[in-house]
């Protein structure tokens, strides 16, 4: 009986061993950056150029492109240079060439499972928020997949500019699949219950310990993309920019609100606008909207545009021999807008009035 019981423990021991897989792998080498020599430099040539916005309130929550640095760096840094958290929750998209590889789960979210993920300067430790939520989100709403997450690249992208600006961050990664409005309001209204529980339980406040962070990058534009919707050439890609602004400052600036919420997903939808963050835009808002609410009842969550740029227009940054490159090339027939966003909590101007409507 006892031989039995050994035999179990050495049993569970291993099974335990195998589901902790280590530091998850670099799905992107080429676009991000993963030494600290070439991340080194990439900040100093960023951080030369970026001007003050000493004015912009502690942010709470940020939306960021994941495009390759050479092309995004410069939209990356206004947001990642104002997080000061201790944990970062990441909101990362499952892109199609994921869907593909995982027979396109829907209405979930994926977890992983890795002890930590690399990063330039060293392992990134996981939070334990991620613990927590497997234990209290029901075995529908979740999946915990390292195959899926050692596909997709749209939360490593956020881990070399996180971890340079502080090496101590923790990382606890969100991939959101497909999944209806209403479905996103209750799994969000799930989700918000048990970070807020997690983090009154550790006496964790907004922006000052856990930061709310959504990856997404703009249009898609051009033939290579099979979106066209407002012409090719010259004209197709200020009209297609000019569309970007408009879904920027007139559903994601301002007072948050579900309404405004709920309007990115028409937005953006086929046809539209071919943005990667059409379903981690709406789902990582509700629930940082929710949070929130709950711990800061008598604010609103409020934001703005840090900055926007696209590859045809602007191109790739001229730092040369970085160790690092682009992963796609930029013209008419293929750019990518990014977009980058700052949110804060602001004293809500009605009182009165029900939150987020």
């Amino acid at each position: 009986m006892a031989k039995r019981a050994v035999f179990s423990v050495l049993v569970l021991a291993v099974f335990v061993t195998v589901l902790a897989q280590g530091t998850r792998p670099v799905r992107d080498p080429i676009g991000y950056v993963w030494s600290p020599n070439s991340m080194n430099r990439l900040m100093d040539y960023l951080l030369a150029g970026c001007h003050s916005d000493a004015q912009l309130p502690s942010l709470v929550a940020g939306i960021c492109p994941h495009d390759d640095f050479l092309y995004a760096g410069p939209v990356y840094l206004p947001l990642m240079r104002r997080i000061h958290a201790k944990e970062v929750i990441v909101f990362g998209v499952t892109h199609h060439d994921v869907r593909m590889a995982m027979k396109d789960p829907k209405n979930v979210l994926i977890l992983d499972a890795y002890d930590s993920w690399k990063g330039p300067y060293g392992p990134m430790a996981i939070s334990p928020l991620r613990e927590f939520l497997k234990e209290k989100l029901s075995s529908k709403e979740y999946m915990v997949s390292n195959k899926a997450q050692a596909l997709e690249h749209s939360i490593e992208g956020m881990v070399p500019f996180l971890q340079y600006f502080n090496r101590n961050i923790k990382l606890m990664p969100v991939m959101v699949t497909g999944m209806s409005f209403e479905r996103m309001e209750r799994l969000s209204s799930k989700l918000a219950n048990i970070i807020v529980a997690y983090m009154k339980k550790n006496d964790l406040k907004p922006g000052k310990d856990v930061f709310f962070l959504i990856s997404s990058d703009a249009n898609h534009y051009g033939e290579d993309f099979h979106n066209t919707v407002f012409g090719t050439g010259e004209q197709g890609h200020e009209k297609a920019v000019a569309n970007d602004w408009r879904i920027a400052r007139k559903f994601l600036s301002g007072k948050v609100t579900v309404k405004k919420i709920h309007s990115v997903i028409g937005a953006t939808e086929n046809g539209k606008a071919l943005w990667c963050g059409h379903f981690s835009i709406p789902f990582g808002m509700l629930t940082t909207m929710k949070v929130l609410w709950a711990l800061a009842p008598s604010k609103e969550m409020a934001g703005q545009v840090l900055g926007y740029a696209d590859t045809y227009s602007n191109g790739p940054i001229p730092l040369r021999k970085s160790g690092f490159g682009v992963t796609a090339p930029f013209s008419l027939q293929h750019w990518v807008g990014h977009l980058s966003m700052g949110y804060w909590l602001a004293n809500r101007k009605n009182s009165g009035a029900k939150a987020g409507k």
